[in-house]
């Protein structure tokens, strides 16, 4: 499975569910990457859906660069929604909404990430 080269197309696959992305048949990640996108310092990220749960990396692939997966992510299987510190080290809180998933990890976004986002 081939990963979009850049940001916009990482989203644009994920929220058309375009057949061979990850997660496209899953659609209860539709509905957490709708959520997500609605968020701009989410959506400056680069969305990646495993192993149940929507990543937001810091770069496009390959990744290489240390510290590309430190953020927030979210388990999509819900409701309800965890959403997880990198790494699962800390369960930042569950939710009963996507777009209450998406605003917890945002609130818990390093200051870089949203300045970068412009926010």
């Amino acid at each position: 499975m081939s990963e979009a080269p850049d940001v916009a197309t990482a989203w644009r696959w994920l929220l058309e569910r375009k057949p061979g992305t990850r997660g496209a048949a899953h659609e209860s990640l539709a509905v957490v990457g709708e959520a997500a996108y609605a968020e701009s310092c989410l959506r400056s990220l680069y969305p990646f859906p495993t192993h149940g749960a929507l990543h937001f990396l810091r770069g496009t692939p390959p990744w290489s660069e240390p510290g590309f997966d430190d953020l927030p992510f979210i388990l999509y299987g819900g409701p309800p929604y965890k959403v997880y510190s990198s790494g699962y080290t800390e369960l930042l809180g569950e939710v009963a909404t996507p777009e209450a998933a998406a605003a917890l990890a945002v609130a818990h976004l390093p200051a870089q990430v949203v300045t970068e986002s412009g926010e």
